[in-house]
């Protein structure tokens, strides 16, 4: 556990870094929105379509994998419903609170610290975690929010999902280098630089701009956070320990790196889209907070646990 800890601790720093710069307004919210612009548009796009371009589908789609964590994820995020529903939420505040308790922040913090601590064999099991978010999660939280104020679903909903995923630069990038590996395409030396180079900026410029994001967040309404925070730091990583381990049986290595996955703190893009639809957005930034203080000793402990699987 301490091993993994002073390994997870450069990554935690640079958050820390990064809140500190927010909180002294050395980098100030509008400086933070760019760097995260350049993070998510270029350098993380960068990483990820590397990735995806020296791997093949049938590297990293495994349907036992998918299955047993849409099984674990889907079954949290029932339960999250239902404790919502207990607590008189409505159907949109359950839906960004369910969001809440299974959706980390695997893009900007899971593809590269878990890569790094797991080895680069945790690059294809991390994807089909972060795809799985994206497409099935992501869209789901969009239908539930729009669909409970129109009353009903409608064409306009599923255009409003299907434009967001091809906007997507992740979901994109995945795609044309798993496109790219595919067609069996040469990778040109100068184009390999380049992508390696732009995407080396991907983890440090991630980081640093979690943490000046938080720097803006305050902690309100701190039991329904925390309530959040449990739901996302413990349930969610247990229930998809007991799906991949037990029920569906899927291998140690990728159920480590499902797991480990499943432990991160809540996304920052949960909060993007709270704030678009002006649902419970103060509640969510606490989650966020809240959530990433406490994963520096619950993730490094969860990450000890699945590399001794």
């Amino acid at each position: 556990m301490l091993a993994v800890l002073l390994k997870t601790l450069p990554f935690f720093a640079l958050i820390g870094l990064g809140y500190g710069a927010g909180r002294t307004r050395f980098f100030t919210p509008e400086a933070t929105a760019y760097l995260t612009k350049f993070v998510f548009y270029f350098a993380l796009s960068a990483m990820l379509f590397r990735f995806s371009a020296n791997l093949s589908l049938a590297e990293v789609f495994d349907t036992r994998f998918v299955l047993a964590y849409l099984a674990a994820t889907g079954s949290v995020y029932l339960l999250a419903t239902a404790v919502s529903f207990l607590r008189g939420r409505g159907v949109e505040e359950a839906a960004v609170e369910s969001q809440c308790a299974v959706i980390g922040n695997v893009g900007f913090l899971g593809v590269p610290m878990l890569v790094l601590l797991l080895g680069e064999a945790a690059i294809g099991p991390v994807m089909m975690v972060l795809a799985a978010d994206l497409i099935v999660f992501g869209s789901l939280i969009v239908i539930l929010i729009t669909g409970g104020r129109d009353g009903r679903m409608s064409p306009a909903i599923l255009r409003t999902v299907g434009l967001g995923l091809l906007k997507n630069p992740m979901i994109v990038s995945i795609v044309l280098g798993l496109s790219w590996a595919a067609l069996d395409l040469p990778f040109p030396t100068p184009l390999e630089e380049f992508v390696t180079l732009l995407g080396a900026a991907a983890t440090p410029g991630a980081l640093f701009a979690i943490g000046a994001s938080l720097a803006t967040k305050s902690a309100v309404r701190v039991y329904d956070a925390a309530l959040l925070s449990l739901f996302k730091l413990v349930v969610h990583p247990a229930a998809v320990a007991f799906s991949a381990l037990v029920l569906f049986d899927v291998a140690p290595y990728p159920a480590g790196v499902m797991i480990a996955a499943a432990s991160l703190p809540v996304a920052g893009n949960v909060f993007i889209l709270a704030q678009h639809y002006n649902v419970a957005p103060q509640r969510v930034s606490a989650s966020i907070l809240i959530s990433t203080a406490a994963s520096v000793l619950s993730v490094s402990a969860v990450i000890a646990w699945v590399s001794a699987l």
